[in-house]
């Protein structure tokens, strides 16, 4: 599929309010292509003001029991995690539909761009393409950008759900994902590779398909902070690689940064800059960001003046309200450096950390559970405490070899404060019924889109608290 022959198509989604699905949707509309789709969330009514904001943009919706597909004209565009028992799937094999995997969709967009920019890593990347999308977008490069979250800058009234950008430029933005091997699909002009750390994969097969990824483009900013992220540029040549690190030799280094509880500031090349949210880990974000952004051709200083406008994420250390000199913290953590990264940053500030942290799955619990029981171990302060509930469970066949409970052991074995309470609102209500003055909650976890509204909930919880008291 051509990049110039979009319009006029018809596709479906399945599981259109995905992460990853709902940007692709958003594009394609935007480009002229007719788009409609069906998802589990809507007919459960799960963030009914998600499906609305599709609507809004010309994306019709449909119950997800075969009604939307009418034609084999239609290309149907599934995830994995789609069974094929679903009511649209049967209904697409029965019209003999063509199908396509969002990442082969996403992946023949991005290379059909004049210019495609790639950003790939275990943690940031979202974090990261939405800073470039800041600073092409400020430079007027009209850049299409495809991202996992909701881009804070790009949000209004009527975007509240803005993780796509439709334009007219050369620059197509994106994040590539490792975890299903499909970062092998991409050709990236610029490759971000911001870390390797575990996460779905092993190390082994991670620095294969990253090493593989970046020696495609004609320029690659790797993170040489990152000892396998390292070796892999190691391989490319030298007029191939800009590399950025927060310390030792690298072509991007930051000097003398100062942390504030929601932000952080940092001196490259002479020129200070701050940044609206915190931590170091995202002075390398930013670091990764300006790399891309000098290799698309725009100036550093344009690069650092647009970088210090950036706002920041959805659910990415992002700060819900406030009540009784409590604040309620979203955040996206769930695998170990993640979570680590926010634990650091939040420790840097004095105040207990009240933690409701929802495993994004059984699987990836069995394949991390000695890592993420290290995180915690090391990263919880003596006076905090962690929650979990059960993982995330959105239907299907799953071997539940490693539950929550037996994480909140693990840890509780090297004297960390953990629980394990079931239900997901019944944590949430423990957490707000131990909370005083000073404290941060902080709700962490992947792949579901409720836990915002949970955080919400929290903090108006709080208040009600407060009010009875």
């Amino acid at each position: 599929m051509q990049d110039g022959n979009i319009a006029g198509q018809s596709f479906f989604f399945v599981g259109v309010g995905g992460s990853g699905m709902m940007p692709l949707a958003m594009i394609l509309a935007g480009r002229g292509a007719t788009v409609s789709g069906s998802d589990r969330g809507l007919d459960q009514g799960r963030v009914p003001a998600k499906f609305a904001d599709l609507e809004a943009k010309g994306v019709r919706l449909f119950p997800q029991d075969g009604s939307g597909i009418v034609s084999a004209d239609q290309i149907v565009v599934a995830s994995a995690a789609v069974e094929p028992t679903v009511a649209d799937m049967v209904a697409a094999d029965r019209l003999g539909c063509r199908r396509m995997s969002r990442a082969e969709l996403n992946a023949a967009l991005f290379n059909a761009s004049r210019l495609p920019i790639g950003v790939a890593g275990t943690s940031g990347k979202s974090t990261v393409t939405g800073m470039i999308a800041r600073i092409l977008h400020d430079a007027g490069l009209d850049p299409t950008v495809m991202n996992g979250a909701v881009m804070k800058d790009f949000a209004a009234a009527d975007r509240p759900f803005a993780s796509a950008l439709v334009g007219e430029g050369d620059p197509y933005v994106s994040e590539v994902d490792e975890s299903d091997g499909s970062i092998a699909l991409y050709a990236p002009r610029i490759a971000v590779l911001n870390n390797v750390s575990l996460d779905h994969k092993s190390l082994d097969e991670l620095n294969v398909l990253f090493g593989d990824f970046i020696g495609k483009a004609g320029m690659a900013i790797v993170n040489a902070g990152n000892p396998d992220a390292a070796a892999l540029a190691m391989r490319l040549p030298r007029d191939r690689v800009m590399t950025f690190a927060l310390g030792g030799e690298a072509d991007l280094t930051p000097v003398d940064i100062q942390e504030q509880p929601f932000a952080v500031s940092f001196s490259l090349r002479g020129t200070r800059i701050r940044l609206n949210v915190p931590g170091k880990h995202n002075v390398a974000n930013a670091l990764a960001a300006i790399g891309a952004a000098l290799a698309a051709g725009v100036s550093f200083e344009a690069a650092a003046a647009a970088i210090g406008r950036y706002t920041g994420l959805k659910r990415r250390f992002d700060l819900v309200g406030e009540a009784g000199g409590v604040a309620v913290i979203d955040d996206f953590g769930h695998n170990p450096d993640k979570i680590a990264a926010t634990l650091a940053t939040l420790h840097a500030f004095p105040g207990r950390l009240l933690l409701l942290f929802q495993p994004h799955g059984y699987g990836p619990l069995k394949t991390m559970r000695s890592e993420l029981v290290d995180t915690f171990a090391q990263g919880l302060g003596a006076d905090d405490l962690l929650v979990l509930p059960d993982p995330v469970y959105q239907g299907g066949t799953v071997t539940r070899d490693v539950t929550s409970a037996d994480i909140v052991r693990d840890i509780s074995v090297t004297g960390g404060n953990a629980r394990h309470i079931a239900d997901r609102a019944a944590a949430a209500a423990h957490l707000v019924a131990n909370a005083r003055a000073g404290d941060r909650i902080v709700v962490m976890g992947a792949r579901d889109d409720t836990l915002p509204l949970l955080a919400a909930d929290m903090v108006a919880q709080l208040r009600a608290r407060d009010n009875v008291a």
